[in-house]
């Protein structure tokens, strides 16, 4: 399927060459209200296109949205200047100096008090962990990036599960829909909400203040919290089967350790030419020599005092021992050795952003200079204990690793995972530098919602502050920044700007007006809101507001009413969605160790996105009249 994907965007690129050398316009086509020109119906081809990429993720979200934005330059729609032009764009310096601020906060550790408080109270009832949950996630939500925000509970919610005999799939969707309801709040709660401002500022109209829809999006984080509040006791899945511990099920069937016979045929040959991993497709995790742990390289020449640690199964292992002069090392309690030693059994979790994503797992590790070893990988689509070498990790991610505590911490240091089953409290932090990180942080949402300068500024001086005072340094600084996101923000920001040059954004907003335009304009707004939110659920929240803000601004305009709660119907339905773990980053997170199935997320997801749908549709004309 991916070759296919490959063979349609060869198709497109000769189209779109082809395009760039012949102007041409077809003709009038009767029911809409002026003609199509070539340049919109091939705008709309690459438009459908990346939507197709985005559902079917051939590519990662970043470079599909390059792949977009390459098409209309190459297509001569947009500028290379129109083209680039997402990656000086206010909303993409906003959202960079965001994701610093926010590293900044969880480095000083001024958030601790809040995990504190919910292991601590959760533990004396459900529902007192599940409304701190949803509070707790939905507050910091409102101000730091949601997607960290889960990352730092989601340990806290894992052992509060354990030691409270919860199970997680009961506590962990509170915990991402609680994150998503709260990024509603505020100017800075999501990325989205910031880019959906800029695209507006790029209309001529006035860019959303800091607090301009939290009144709006109270109302949806009220129903949402008595909603999930409700579900939690009735309809979240309760999977009490030990299923946070399942990638540790019959572990020791899998790992054994092994000695080749001076006799053994795989003497003198490398471990990727013996039958070990070439026939029997073994999974090499450790070489033990001279009582020390080396790499499993695959070029490592086989010595007969050699010990292996591998992952095998039982009947392979024992046709193995059939044909070669292989010896089993005593397998008596292989696992609690091993987690005896300085190595042990860790469950960990790749959040968005780690460079460890997108890497492939034999070649992972080792190559970072880090040390541990792949047992078992949980994602998605299943659950991967046997010939996983050649996987490319993914973000969502589950895996069962063998590691010493030094190595998962620095990788956890450095934001590239999570540990999920060892969690323990942060030490206290320094009082100083959360004072100064507090106060930097305060002064950037203050000086933004009182209008004395913009939020791009506040929040790049807020950034100089931080560096100055050394709450954080350059490198850190450059490492908490999600560049993924960033160079997603800056090409979907090109569809947006191709539907505005090219006019079909007009033309999109006249035809919906011309068959709903007689109606109640909240049945316009019901209509937009319905569309993003369903569109979010199946692509990119950000590629979907770059692509419903220019229409809903025009039909606006068609209909001669205020653009502002069209805008802010986009806002709000592009962040609020609960129907697929793809939908946002968040609810991918939670998949794995929630242990979750597709399905849990149509039965829970789908009527809280109804509610907040007829709710947004009473409640934003209130705020924003039309």
């Amino acid at each position: 399927m991916k070759k296919f994907g490959f063979f349609l965007l060869f198709i497109l690129l000769a189209a779109v060459a082809y395009a760039q050398q012949n102007t041409w316009e077809i003709p009038p086509i009767v029911w809409l209200p002026e003609p199509l020109t070539f340049n919109m119906i091939l705008t709309g081809i690459i438009i459908f296109f990346g939507v197709f990429l985005f559902f079917k993720e051939y590519f990662t979200i970043d470079t599909t949205a390059i792949i977009i934005m390459a098409l209309f330059i190459i297509a001569g729609i947009l500028s290379p200047q129109e083209g680039f032009s997402g990656f000086n764009n206010s909303a993409t310096i906003t959202v960079g100096c965001m994701f610093v601020i926010s590293a900044a906060i969880f480095k000083t550790g001024a958030l601790n008090g809040f995990s504190k408080l919910l292991f601590k109270a959760g533990r004396k009832h459900y529902f007192i962990g599940l409304m701190l949950i949803l509070v707790i996630s939905g507050l910091l939500s409102a101000f730091i990036n949601d997607t960290a925000v889960v990352a730092m509970l989601l340990p806290v919610v894992l052992k509060l599960a354990k030691d409270t005999d919860t199970p997680a799939s009961k506590l962990l969707m509170p915990l991402s829909f609680g994150a998503l309801l709260g990024g509603c709040c505020t100017l800075i709660g999501t990325s989205t909400n910031i880019l959906v401002s800029s695209i507006a500022e790029s209309y001529g109209y006035e860019p959303f203040s800091m607090f301009e829809f939290t009144s709006a999006a109270l109302w949806l984080m009220a129903a949402g919290i008595i909603y999930l509040l409700f579900a939690g006791a009735f309809f979240l899945p309760d999977r009490k089967t030990k299923k946070s511990e399942i990638l540790r099920e019959n572990i020791d069937e899998y790992i054994t350790a092994i000695q080749f016979g001076a006799k053994s045929k795989a003497i003198g040959k490398t471990l990727g030419d013996s039958d070990l991993v070439k026939v029997q497709k073994a999974d090499v995790l450790q070489l033990v020599r001279d009582r020390e742990i080396l790499s499993a390289d695959l070029s490592v020449i086989i010595n007969a005092e050699d010990t292996y640690r591998i992952v095998i199964s039982p009947d392979k292992l024992k046709k193995l021992i059939e044909l070669d002069d292989i010896h089993l090392v005593s397998n008596d309690n292989l696992k609690k050795e091993i987690e005896n030693e300085s190595e042990k059994l860790i469950e960990i979790l790749i959040p968005q952003g780690s460079q460890l994503a997108g890497r492939r797992v034999k070649n992972l590790i080792y190559g970072l200079g880090f040390h541990f070893s792949v047992l078992a990988i949980r994602r998605r689509d299943g659950i991967l204990k046997r010939r996983f070498v050649d996987a490319k990790l993914q973000v969502g991610d589950l895996l069962l690793v063998m590691s010493n505590q030094d190595s998962l911490e620095e990788l956890q240091q450095d934001g590239k995972l999570i540990i999920v089953s060892d969690y323990k409290q942060s030490t206290k932090p320094k009082l100083s530098k959360v004072s100064i990180a507090i106060a930097i942080a305060a002064g950037v949402v203050i000086t933004a919602a009182m209008g004395l300068a913009p939020i791009v500024i506040t929040a790049m001086v807020g950034c100089l502050l931080l560096i100055i005072f050394k709450i954080i340094n350059p490198t850190e600084a450059y490492q908490s920044i999600d560049w993924k996101v960033i160079f997603m923000l800056a090409g979907v920001l090109s569809m947006g700007t191709a539907l505005q040059k090219t006019g079909g954004a007009e033309v999109l907003g006249q035809s919906i007006e011309s068959l709903i335009g007689g109606f109640d304009p909240r049945i316009a707004l019901s209509v937009v809101f319905f569309i993003t939110f369903m569109l979010t659920n199946f692509i990119s929240n950000n590629a979907t507001a770059a692509l419903m803000a220019p229409i809903a601004i025009n039909l606006a305009m068609a209909m001669q009413l205020s653009e502002r709660p069209f805008i802010v119907a986009v806002t709000l339905a592009a962040s609020l969605s609960f129907m697929t773990p793809m939908s946002y980053q968040t609810n991918t997170m939670i998949y794995a160790p929630g242990n979750y199935r597709f399905s849990d997320y149509l039965k829970i997801g789908t009527p809280l996105n109804i509610i907040m749908w007829i709710i947004a549709t009473i409640v934003i004309p209130l705020y924003f009249p039309f």
